[in-house]
């Protein structure tokens, strides 16, 4: 049993579905479970419709129609006309819109993962009904049905147990299966979500339930370079990476993996290869037990859009144990992510980001009892294995507000100089 997980950079057009079936011929189409993302940059068009759900609904209709005519496209491209799988994806958008106009709750988080999950939905509907007409019997399952977790949504947790039984309830490990990478549901049946890019965590619980011999994930790059090729035009492919190494890159940030995708894997030592779409005879990078990395050189991560906070007490007393535990406790009912922290004295500084959009509320709340400075839309440079021409190459045309190194890792919080 493996299991391939194909993002939505490798399934974004017909050519990417008849790509995917002509990897498969090469792999063999019996003991699999696929798991595939929303096609393209279609979960970014999802939040659209969910943004304007609340700020303007009219819009969000016409988004909606965008949506179903990119998907009607693409299966003019792959079926006859007459082919059901058309009626299908209007079913889905029927049920999409149908969900917007009865739903009662204000909570955002709730509605972004009722909506954004159609993507997964309609993506393995129409390369499900792609290979069955090219000859490969498949079954498509919905991972709602496979993962559950608790409600945060937008970050839900898996409750392993429950899951492990459902999948190897719902799966047939001498089989070709189909399901959807990030979405999940929880125990009462509302879709909730593995949080972005979590279609490799799937991939990851999967395995670990099913004992899998091994997890391929398909990108549309090499395998998993020392940067990301649309930050640094020099990477260079990593042929190997320890577990550990791979954790702590995609702790830092590296996107080519989701850091909660290894976990599972190492506990079960279950190897990952990261290989090439478009080239799918290529090496590519594997990750498993072994040597740190290879080659070893600096890799670079970048995350940008951040907020910059400098948190201190308003009488000049120590910034104690006290002071941080009030402010994480803060940080966890706001759902921040802190990916970075620095304390002195009288102050804390920490780096995090405004994916749940609770910044400013989080901001005036610790005004009312910290004094608090801060700087908007920065970046977080993260160096692994550094040497001093990588640090050079960094802090060259940016202000550092921040920098910070162990033995292994530095790290900078910039702005771009103007």
């Amino acid at each position: 049993m493996r299991i391939f997980k194909f993002g939505g950079a490798s399934v974004k057009n017909a050519e990417g579905v008849k790509n995917l079936l002509h990897i498969l011929k090469l792999h063999g189409t019996t003991k699999k479970v696929v798991v595939i993302s929303a096609m393209g940059k279609m979960t970014n068009a999802l939040e659209k419709v969910v943004d304007f759900y609340f700020e303007e609904q009219e819009i969000a209709q016409i988004k909606i129609k965008e949506i179903h005519d990119f998907h009607q496209q693409i299966c003019a491209d792959l079926f006859e006309k007459s082919h059901p799988v058309n009626q299908r994806i209007t079913n889905f958008i029927k049920e999409l819109k149908t969900f917007l106009k009865e739903n009662k709750s204000d909570n955002y988080d709730f509605v972004y993962d009722q909506v954004v999950s159609f993507g997964e939905l309609m993506s393995t509907t129409i390369v499900s009904e792609f290979l069955k007409e090219n000859k490969i019997q498949n079954t498509w399952l919905d991972a709602r049905e496979l993962i559950k977790t608790n409600s945060v949504f937008r970050d839900a947790k898996v409750d392993w147990e429950i899951t492990e039984k459902k999948i190897n309830t719902h799966i047939n490990s001498e089989e070709l299966s189909l399901t959807q990478g990030f979405i999940t549901s929880d125990l009462v049946g509302n879709t909730t979500t593995l949080g972005r890019e979590g279609s490799d965590y799937t991939a990851g619980i999967l395995a670990y339930c099913l004992n899998a011999k091994e997890v391929c994930i398909w990108k549309n790059v090499e395998g998993v370079l020392n940067a990301d090729p649309q930050e640094f035009s020099d990477t260079v492919l990593l042929k190997q990476i320890s577990y550990q190494e791979a954790i702590e890159l995609a702790f830092y940030g590296a996107s080519v993996i989701h850091p909660k995708t290894l976990q599972p894997l190492q506990r079960k030592k279950i190897p990952l290869f990261v290989k090439s779409f478009y080239c799918p005879e290529n090496q590519g990078t594997s990750v498993c037990e072994g040597q740190k990395i290879i080659p070893e050189i600096p890799c670079y991560i970048v995350k940008k859009d951040l907020i910059l906070l400098s948190i201190s007490t308003l009488d000049f007393s120590f910034f104690v144990e006290e002071n941080i535990s009030e402010v994480f406790a803060l940080f966890h009912q706001y759902q921040i992510k802190v990916h970075l922290i620095q304390n002195s004295a009288i102050s804390f500084s920490v780096c995090i980001d405004n994916k749940f959009r609770n910044a400013d509320i989080l901001i005036a709340q610790l005004q009312q009892k910290f004094g608090v400075t801060y700087n908007k839309e920065v970046s977080l440079y993260t160096i692994r294995h550094f040497n001093q021409a990588a640090i050079e190459r960094i802090r060259k045309n940016r202000s550092v507000l921040l920098e910070q190194r162990t033995r292994g890792t530095i790290q900078f919080v910039t702005k771009e100089k103007k």
